[in-house]
């Protein structure tokens, strides 16, 4: 188009890149469009063309077809709506911005290494063809470049990164959801045409595999906000003394809602805050303090992917490189499907299928299982985590995986082996976790629903044990000694 014919600068839209933000409050790149007096263009761009990025698992493209929709009705109340595209998004933004002839492109910003390849590229080109791009922090407390050592490197030991987190202040105060957004309305040119939602074919058909998970959740940011003023309501008080018992229902369930950004971090801090404030006793800020801290955990797992961009492939302690991982595919599937014989193990894997999620407590328990009762890899878990998961999370995934291998940053040692039995006992005392998913153990009462093989009588269609824990535990520690 000649120069002359170009739209004046007040008619030139901005544009608005959703990607792991998916909400109106507390999204800084959208309140700044909507303070800019430009016409927005809301999109979002399912990319899974480009080079670098890892396709999304099959629970959490469930729940991104959720949060797309949700999005979308929020959009709608406030007077825009939400363009969806599926290509390479370098491609698609690029010719998007050069038909409308919009004047900037707002996003917020990611942190995994494909992702910021592909943000830089863009920023690049945009600003070669004089069009503003401009990033903002929509999804840390922290950013990774804004908490560091006194030498000025990554943090790797987390009680030292959380005491730098503490000094560096409560973080910003959450941005209210603009009231009114005015969409833009004017000449897409040649721009490439959005695609309907049911186009990226997210959610389950034949078969549909969700119903549990429909269950289980409500996507999107009012669910986000249902599930945290309940838990803030019913549930944080007890945090601190029952947040590893699995059969007791005091643990947030955020993780799914801030993998996709339905709700901030910030908001999450400060509404615990002030919830905490209110009730003003010892006790409820030590539920507090142990609430925040998982949060803590979550931005220590984005700063090291941000450090270390194959958090999810790579060992990073290199003496792990050694490890003589057993390739079992058997075995494997008794732990995907939740029949190892092991009652605790069993529960949470059956309880990540049905509903996409598992309990902090139980995920550490059968991760251990895997790599030190199995020798399997760790990958291997992070992998099936990473299709089974509706929060599975580029940073707090691989992070976690590599802390209970003992591979990762600040890990639990190698020679720490989780007892599934004591673990059970412990923590689900009176058995009522493993009934819940095992019903073949319903009838079993006491301590032995953690040991069925105790039993006089077997347990009809309970599977044995698929190894003894004692011989299991040896295996393991042996092979750790290789390693030194």
């Amino acid at each position: 188009m000649a120069a002359e014919s170009l739209p004046s600068d007040p008619d030139r839209p901005v544009i608005l890149w959703f990607r792991d933000d998916l909400r109106t409050s507390d999204n800084p790149a959208l309140n700044a469009a909507a303070e800019s007096g430009r016409k927005i263009i809301c999109i979002f761009v399912q990319d899974e063309a480009s080079a670098g990025l890892r396709p999304l698992g099959g629970a959490a493209r469930w729940w991104l077809h959720g949060s797309l929709e949700a999005l979308d009705e929020d959009l709608r109340r406030r007077g825009a709506a939400l363009a969806i595209y599926r290509g390479q998004a370098h491609a698609i933004l690029l010719k998007l911005a050069a038909e409308t002839h919009a004047a900037a492109i707002f996003w917020n910003r990611r942190y995994g290494g494909g992702e910021r390849q592909i943000d830089e590229a863009i920023k690049a080109a945009l600003k070669a063809q004089r069009i503003e791009a401009k990033s903002f922090n929509g999804h840390l407390l922290h950013e990774p470049w804004t908490i560091r050592t006194r030498a000025d490197q990554p943090f790797k030991v987390f009680s030292a990164f959380w005491r730098a987190v503490h000094q560096a202040g409560d973080p910003d105060l959450p941005l209210p959801a603009p009231a009114r957004l005015e969409s833009f309305s004017g000449d897409y040119g040649d721009a490439p045409p959005p695609v309907r939602l049911a186009d990226l074919a997210l959610e389950p058909s034949t078969p549909d595999w969700a119903g549990g998970l429909r269950s289980s959740w409500t996507r999107g940011e009012a669910g986000a906000h249902d599930q945290l003023g309940g838990f803030l309501d019913e549930h944080i008080g007890d945090y601190a003394g029952f947040r590893d018992f699995p059969a007791r229902a005091v643990t947030s369930r955020m993780s799914p809602y801030l993998r996709f950004g339905n709700i901030s971090a910030r908001q999450i801090w400060h509404a615990a805050s002030a919830a905490t404030h209110a009730k003003g006793h010892a006790t409820a800020y030590r539920d507090l303090e142990k609430f925040q801290s998982e949060l803590g955990w979550r931005e220590f797992s984005y700063h090291l992917l941000y450090a270390h961009p194959d958090l999810a492939e790579r060992n990073l302690q290199s003496r792990f490189d050694a490890m003589p991982w057993r390739d079992d595919p058997a075995t494997l599937r008794a732990w995907q499907t939740g029949t190892t014989g092991y009652p605790i193990v069993d529960a949470g894997m059956r309880e990540l299928w049905h509903t996409g999620w598992m309990h902090n407590r139980v995920r550490m328990v059968v991760a251990s299982f895997l790599i030190k009762h199995l020798l399997i890899d760790w990958r291997a878990g992070e992998r099936w985590f990473w299709d089974t998961l509706v929060d599975a999370d580029p940073a707090n995934n691989a992070a976690s995986w590599q802390w209970v291998a003992g591979s990762g940053a600040d890990a639990a040692p190698y020679f720490r082996v989780f007892n599934p039995v004591l673990q059970g006992e412990k923590f689900d005392p009176d058995g009522s976790y493993v009934r819940r998913w095992v019903p073949e153990l319903a009838d079993v009462s006491g301590a032995a629903i953690h040991h069925p093989w105790d039993l006089k009588t077997p347990v009809p269609n309970y599977p044995a044990r698929v190894v003894e824990h004692h011989y299991a535990r040896q295996r393991a520690l042996d092979a750790y000694k290789d390693l030194r």
